[in-house]
This record gives C-alpha cells, structure tokens and sequence, in this order.
C-alpha cells in the first residue's frame, strides 16, 4: 500500500516537473499529471532497459524526460 503511495506522489511531482519544463501550457487536472508522471517514470524505465527482462525504474531526471515525451507525443497524434 505504501509503495503505491509513493508511486503516486512521486508521479505527482515528476509529472508537475514536466509540465513546468514543457514548453507552452499544458491543461491537466491533479490525476492526469500524477499519471503522466508514473506513466513517463514507467516509459523512461523500458527505455533504459532496452525492453529487456531486468526492467529497472528510472531516476528522477530520466522519469521527467520520459513524462515530457508522452506529452510530446499525445500532442502529436492528437
């Protein structure tokens, strides 16, 4: 319960970090930032892992990278 508790305010912070570093404004409510936060943390995650089995979670920097990237792309195919 606590690791997902973690997750979640970790996800929280990483994902106001990437709205905040993404350039323009980016509209979302408090649970679509917490889960663009967990989602980039997840996404920069295989990508470090090279989609390999040790899937390892990624450090707060690369979980920022990541998070700006989803939104970059739900840009772009939206």
């Amino acid at each position: 319960m606590f690791n997902i508790l973690s997750a979640l305010l970790a996800g929280l912070i990483v994902g106001v970090l990437a709205r905040w570093f993404y350039p323009g404004a980016v509209d979302m409510t408090l649970l679509e930032t917490m889960l663009l936060g967990v989602g980039g943390s997840l996404f920069a995650g295989l990508l470090v892992s090279r989609g390999g089995a040790d899937f390892n979670r990624a450090g707060c920097l690369a979980s920022v990278v990541g998070a700006m990237l989803l939104i970059f792309a739900g840009r772009t195919l939206l």
